[in-house]
């Protein structure tokens, strides 16, 4: 359930002019842009930018972006973004890191959204960065793990339901003989997992678990595990049926990964849930609060999850989340996440 509260009326031309007065004169009027931004449907925000710069010829993002600064500034963008848009916006940060490809931030998004949604992922890099995202990808990336990125995020799924059982046992045999052997980078594991209907993968890996008796998740994992054998990991974790992996993401720590999808198939809700459960708990307790984890969880599932999140939360960890957020964050940026976990 979507923890977002928008209006039963709604004028995109008077929620632009109310925008632009608030970016005038000397200072922002921050409050005027979380009341409006914040109680407003994709839809409605992206009727909103039109009609801005309909009125003004200006680029309403860019007027934030001169407006806004920190943690607050980055919390509003990526909200107003176009779900596809944030998508590419986030893959490319992930690729530009300082250090190194954040893997599973790529993983997340070319696994767990649905072909037509990663294809419009795709034409919006291309239109923001003038580049391919397979493009920047691998030129950000090397070896096996480039292989495995690439071709996931290249992938165009079968959609359906539809279920070969002699194909599941043959791929089933197919990786659990590569895994046994250790020859983790085979090419039949990157074409299976990147190719197979979502159906057609949970129905393997359900063969090779019943077949040989451990699943291939825990299969992958052990001692001197590489960073090739946890991307694997990941995309194995994310493309799966969730009620059959709830357990273990739950007990077990997992990697700070991209669940910032407002569209998501029905059968990936529990694992998505705790996932961002697992995400937020990591940015909000440690050293040091994770303002960009946070964000993108808070901004990317309030139109979609958001209030089940924050049961599971609770549950996990017998603090609100709106509590935990409050405590964590401050000034128009705290005002800002709590509006859109709907308590403002």
């Amino acid at each position: 359930m979507a923890s977002l509260i928008t209006p039963d009326q709604f004028s995109a031309n008077q929620d632009a002019e109310a925008l632009r007065k608030a970016c005038q004169g000397w200072g922002t009027n921050e409050k005027v842009i979380i009341s409006i931004l914040s109680h407003r449907s994709a839809t409605q925000r992206k009727e909103i930018r039109v009609a801005y710069e309909q009125l003004y010829q200006e680029d309403l993002l860019k007027r934030l972006e001169s407006e806004l600064s920190g943690d607050f500034e980055r919390a509003v963008y990526r909200w107003t973004l176009d779900p596809a848009d944030r998508d590419a916006v986030l893959a490319n940060l992930a690729i530009k890191k300082p250090d190194e490809t954040d893997y599973n931030v790529i993983i997340e998004i070319s696994s767990v959204r649905c072909p037509e949604e990663l294809l419009a992922v795709r034409k919006a890099y291309q239109l923001r960065y003038r580049c391919s995202l397979e493009e920047d990808l691998a030129q950000h990336t090397a070896g096996d793990i480039r292989k495995l990125l690439v071709a996931l995020v290249t992938a165009y799924r079968y959609d359906g339901n539809e279920i070969n059982e002699k194909l599941a046992s043959s791929e089933a045999n197919i990786l659990h003989d590569a895994i046994k052997e250790k020859c983790f980078n085979h090419e039949e594991i990157i074409r299976i997992l990147s190719t197979r209907s979502k159906t057609q993968l949970m129905a393997t890996f359900n063969k090779y678990r019943d077949d040989h008796g451990s699943s291939i998740s825990k299969n992958l994992l052990g001692d001197g595990t590489s960073n090739f054998q946890k991307a694997l990991h990941v995309a194995i974790r994310c493309l799966n049926d969730p009620k059959k992996y709830f357990e273990k993401v739950v007990t077990k720590n997992s990697c700070v990964i991209l669940s910032l999808l407002e569209t998501i198939p029905s059968q990936t809700n529990i694992l998505s849930l705790i996932f961002c459960v697992k995400v937020l708990r990591n940015a909000i307790i440690g050293t040091g609060t994770d303002e960009n984890a946070l964000t993108r969880v808070i901004v990317t599932r309030a139109e979609r999850d958001l209030r089940d999140i924050m049961v599971v939360y609770y549950k996990k960890n017998s603090v609100p989340l709106e509590q935990a957020v409050a405590q964590e964050t401050s000034g128009d940026y705290k005002t800002f996440l709590l509006t859109l976990l709907g308590k403002n």
